[in-house]
């Protein structure tokens, strides 16, 4: 067996360390300058197709494309947020930073941060207030493309994070919709009323609470919930007024259980 000498190893050697910093260069190169649709397949898979950012602009950590929800899988629901949205992820010690902003429905950035955890996952979201077109829920599918619901929809959050903890929502802070001046398709009624939704956290272990209330309008709607482990267990109701309860019973018919001028709402 012939063996190696010394000026062959040594003439070896170059061509090895270059091709680990050729290797290293280009994982650096694919991580700085990954393209913005890797990220857009990334949300697709991960909101099982309900969230769709189409096209994409960018790359990964710098980058732009076009909003869209949708019913999922094999749905042909899907409606387009106007304007495009934007977003900018830098790496933090404890995780990931991610700026967002919506040129439609934002006045400035929201800011969030991603924290994994060893049995999940930690969302902080920062303070901030958007307005967004009840139009585009259409595009989400049952029960919501038959509702075509319209008006504006007010999101602020207040302190808000969002904890996962071996399959255990735990929610700190207030995340607050209100849907202003709201009216559907299926009544003739415009508009059918305000209303609030309200998350609020319980505090340590406690679960994260629901509560729905109306601010105005014909058609009434109120409940409650709670967040146990993972899932939402919800009771409300809808109820119409006696002398509009004919421009809502289509609607009336559709949110739950009808029973008279009500419909029963149960989830979970």
């Amino acid at each position: 067996m012939a063996r190696r000498t010394p000026s062959s190893a040594t003439a070896t050697a170059p061509w090895g360390l270059a091709w680990l910093g050729g290797t290293v260069g280009l994982l650096l190169g694919l991580a700085l300058f990954a393209p913005a649709r890797w990220l857009a397949w990334a949300v697709e898979r991960g909101s099982a197709q309900h969230v769709l950012l189409r096209a994409p602009r960018g790359s990964i950590w710098n980058g732009s494309a076009q909003l869209v929800l949708a019913g999922g899988a094999e749905s042909r629901d899907a409606t387009a947020l106007p304007g495009r949205l934007d977003w900018r992820l830098r790496p933090a010690l404890r995780g990931l930073d991610v700026a967002v902003q919506a040129t439609c429905c934002m006045n400035q950035p929201w800011q969030v941060r991603a924290e994994p955890r060893w049995t999940g996952a930690r969302v902080l979201i920062s303070d901030g207030q958007s307005q967004w077109p009840a139009a585009v829920l259409a595009g989400l599918g049952t029960p919501w493309n038959t509702v075509q619901p319209e008006g504006t929809l007010a999101l602020s959050a207040q302190g808000l994070s969002l904890e996962w903890i071996s399959g255990r929502l735990l929610v700190a802070g207030r995340l607050q919709l209100q849907a202003n001046d709201l009216s559907s398709r299926l009544s003739t009624l415009k508009p059918m009323g305000s209303y609030r939704l309200t998350l609020a956290g319980g505090g340590g272990d406690a679960p994260a609470s629901l509560q729905l209330e109306t601010i105005s309008g014909a058609l009434s709607l109120t409940g409650s919930g709670q967040w146990v482990g993972s899932r939402l267990r919800f009771s409300g109701e809808a109820a119409a007024d006696p002398e509009r309860v004919d421009a809502l019973s289509n609607l009336l018919n559709i949110i739950g259980r009808r029973n008279g001028l009500r419909s029963i709402i149960q989830v979970g």
